[in-house]
């Protein structure tokens, strides 16, 4: 499909719209190859906020001007990319062989224009109402640079995504209990999250005098005593370290003698420290 028919200004605004936020954040970063496996929090991100997700291989890349590149930040100029498919990693039916982007990209030293042509990247996107060849990026930074350990995950973070069963996205902090053992030290604390599709999610956290705390996520209403941590980069994981807030409100233990609410706060962070930082 030749440049000319596409980039018509009316298509272009309708395309650079939600690319709006790109005049207040930086433009992809890395064309190259980069150093080290982007962050779980990072990819899962992504593939999240994206309906389709795409390995392709760029064809050309034609700069724009004009109004049309007129919210691009300094220093950065904006392409209309085509890509040829090289797999449909996530998407809700068959895709063209061939797609077609709006990219914002920094420029490189003394203003020099990257070399976009032949990059593999993977795109993270959505499509384009009554345009099946056309995609709109989900975020400035969503093309990335194709390595295997890239592909590899976020082809696993699709796979959880969809996964039957898998952990719903956390909205908030419910009810915290905690019940005193018989013996100094000794107690359990219970906290309820809320989530978004209403699904019960709690934590729990077992003390027992001269041992370390022991705490188990249960997605049900029932909570097994066998279960445990989440692994890490898992998107139980993801959806506990990104989701929670870093301290149990007061709401949440009020109906708590205060000693019992300060031992359930005490506990809260014990499991924020284990989850640790959502990225990093």
């Amino acid at each position: 499909m030749a440049f000319k028919t596409i980039c018509t200004t009316a298509f272009a605004l309708a395309m650079l719209a939600p690319l709006g936020v790109a005049a207040q954040q930086r433009p992809p970063a890395g064309l190259a190859a980069p150093a080290a496996l982007p962050s779980y929090a990072d990819i899962a991100d992504l593939v999240i906020a994206s309906p389709v997700i795409v390995d392709a291989a760029i064809r050309s890349a034609a700069r724009i001007k004009g109004a049309e590149a007129a919210t691009v930040p300094p220093g950065s100029t904006r392409y209309y990319v085509e890509a040829d498919v090289t797999a449909l990693i996530r998407g809700p039916g068959a895709i063209p062989p061939r797609v077609g982007y709006l990219l914002d990209v920094a420029d490189g030293f003394n203003g020099r224009q990257p070399k976009l042509k032949k990059l593999r990247v993977l795109l993270f996107a959505r499509p384009v109402a009554g345009s099946a060849s056309q995609l709109q990026l989900v975020t400035p930074s969503a093309q990335r640079p194709w390595t295997p350990d890239t592909d590899a995950l976020a082809r696993r973070i699709a796979g959880e995504v969809i996964a039957s069963g898998a952990p719903p996205v956390i909205t908030g902090l419910g009810s915290a209990f905690h019940v005193p053992g018989s013996l100094p030290g000794e107690g359990e604390t219970q906290v309820f999250l809320t989530t978004r599709d209403s699904r019960p999610v709690s934590l729990s956290i077992l003390r027992r005098p001269g041992e370390e705390p022991r705490w188990a996520v249960a997605l049900s209403e029932i909570v097994d005593d066998s279960a445990g941590p989440p692994q890490r980069d898992t998107l139980l994981w993801y959806r506990l370290a990104c989701g929670l807030p870093p301290a149990l409100p007061a709401r949440s233990t009020q109906s708590l003698e205060p000693a019992d609410a300060a031992v359930a706060q005490e506990d809260y962070r014990f499991v924020i420290e284990q989850l640790g930082p959502c990225r990093g």
